[in-house]
């Protein structure tokens, strides 16, 4: 394994040179082997252990590493800081795989750097854990997302309200560039160092965005053009509503979508207070950092356009040097955004219940049964899933026939208007739910089970066969239904914590 650095290439500006701190006792605990056999790395867990016990804890360095502290602004909770940054994440490089793309390798609970502010720079053994666990779920479930490569034990304890086993994780992301990111140099009014990361993400993200070829450093400012600038932030959109209708789809909750913890990749990234909604409400959230519900299940679709207008407003000086003409241009793009999410919802939503085209009325009949859930307090993943095992011709032929024989409940009005909608074609309808709608779920109650016994215990055992299950959510393995339960308390007083 060997690592370029292009971020780094990009200047001082953009990062600070640190290197990890060592830990103790490095032991491997989780190897991605999937992953790693997509990215071409050929480590062997029996013959390599050791040594990747060394690489992903930081001990040691990959061969052409460059370690560095990232540097990027954020709203957090919507109060702007000017400066965060890797406070406990070390960029160690890139590797390309056998297709071109190239992912960042980046350790998580490496030790502080520069950006720390005050912080240990450690990682407790449960936030890794969990980490792994919900981005391969979230893999698995058809979701965007920054995916685990490694979790090593540190074999140091970690302080947090008590002392915890510490961790490293190894996070692979198509690249680790936030909107804050883009707001570290627009707030600085770096307008030379905005347009060298726009045309870095351009080239990373988006090739099909023509960028002049440059010749050297110093023509930078004129190999950007103001169309360039609009493209980009386009296709920025685009990956946005691909990436938060794919939640809504399965219910994720996200929990701090702060702009340093949105990727212009459009791939889920930070799941710390992340968690998994039950019985279907629109104001659901479980964070215990998110006090105001900023961030509650409903309210994603109008945050990451809160975000988006975040990433415009840098971008601004990019698209015009005069703002009002650079808002002219740009203000459109959010407008088509807002309706691109609105459709992208209510399209997924349709699927979910097997229409594979919106007509007029779906939006209604989808909007209705939303409420009819949310009053009956029926379970989001559950529901669908009954909907679809039930559903044959037969069936929706003799309730349509029998509907007005005796007076109907509420959601049984639903069912009849619902049937009548797919009578034409249900094999195509039940098809297309089963590929929408998952068996299963990374619950918040079977996660924190398996955490726990991980933690307490040392033996992964449980959390291998929940993974296993959670890899194939569409499937009905043996041990799907072990995993399908609803916690018995409705998750009333359950929250989520950041790990730090």
């Amino acid at each position: 394994m060997k690592l370029s650095n292009q971020y780094h290439e990009l200047g001082k500006n953009f990062y600070h040179e640190t290197f990890p701190l060592p830990v103790s006792e490095p032991e491997l605990l989780l190897w991605n082997g999937p992953l790693a056999r997509t990215l071409d790395l050929s480590f062997s867990v029996e013959e390599d252990n050791e040594l990747l016990g060394q690489y992903f804890s930081g001990n040691q360095l990959i061969k052409g590493s460059k370690p560095i502290a990232q540097a990027y602004s954020g709203h957090q909770f919507g109060h702007f800081n000017p400066q965060l940054g890797d406070g406990r994440a070390h960029l160690l490089g890139d590797v390309t795989d056998e297709q071109g793309n190239t992912w960042d390798v980046q350790l998580k609970g490496s030790g502080t750097s520069h950006f720390s502010r005050s912080g240990d720079g450690r990682c407790a053994l449960g936030p890794a854990l969990r980490e792994f666990v919900m981005s391969e779920a979230m893999s698995a479930l058809g979701v965007p997302t920054t995916r685990c490569l490694a979790v090593v034990a540190t074999g140091d304890a970690v302080y947090r309200e008590r002392p915890y086993p510490g961790a490293v994780v190894t996070r692979i992301a198509a690249s680790h560039i936030r909107v804050g990111t883009f707001q570290y140099f627009a707030v600085r009014k770096d307008i030379e160092s905005l347009k060298k990361l726009t045309r870095f993400a351009i080239e990373r993200h988006f090739p099909e965005i023509k960028i002049t070829p440059r010749a050297d450093e110093r023509s930078t400012e004129a190999l950007l053009s103001s169309q360039n600038a609009l493209d980009f932030f386009a296709a920025v959109l685009d990956k946005q509503v691909a990436l938060v209708v794919s939640w809504l789809r399965v219910g994720f909750i996200h929990g701090v979508m702060n702009t340093d913890n949105t990727a212009i990749s459009g791939e889920t990234i930070d799941y710390g207070p992340c968690a998994m909604m039950n019985h279907y409400h629109h104001d659901t959230v479980f964070s215990s950092i998110d006090r105001d519900a900023r961030y509650a299940f409903g309210n994603q679709s109008q945050i990451i356009q809160w975000n988006m207008a975040r990433l415009a407003d840098c971008l601004l000086p990019l698209v015009d040097e005069g703002e009002d003409i650079a808002l002219a241009k740009i203000t459109p793009l959010l407008q088509q955004f807002a309706n691109d999410l609105q459709y992208g919802y209510f399209e997924m939503m349709g699927n979910k219940l097997g229409i594979a085209e919106l007509v007029e009325g779906d939006i209604e009949l989808v909007n209705d049964l939303l409420a009819i859930m949310q009053k009956q307090q029926l379970d989001y993943t559950q529901y669908f899933v009954a909907l679809a095992e039930s559903l044959t011709q037969e069936e929706v032929d003799n309730f349509i026939e029998h509907a007005a024989e005796a007076e109907p409940s509420e959601q049984e009005l639903w069912l009849t208007r619902w049937y009548s909608r797919i009578s034409d074609d249900v094999v195509a309808a039940k098809a297309l739910m089963e590929k929408t709608n998952p068996l299963v779920i990374p619950r918040n109650h079977h996660v924190e089970r398996v955490l726990a016994i991980s933690e307490e215990t040392g033996d992964l055992s449980a959390l291998h066969e929940f993974l296993a299950v959670l890899q194939q959510p569409y499937d009905n393995s043996a041990n799907t239904k072990l995993y399908q339960d609803a916690p018995s308390d409705g998750d009333e007083n359950y929250h989520t914590f950041c790990g730090t």
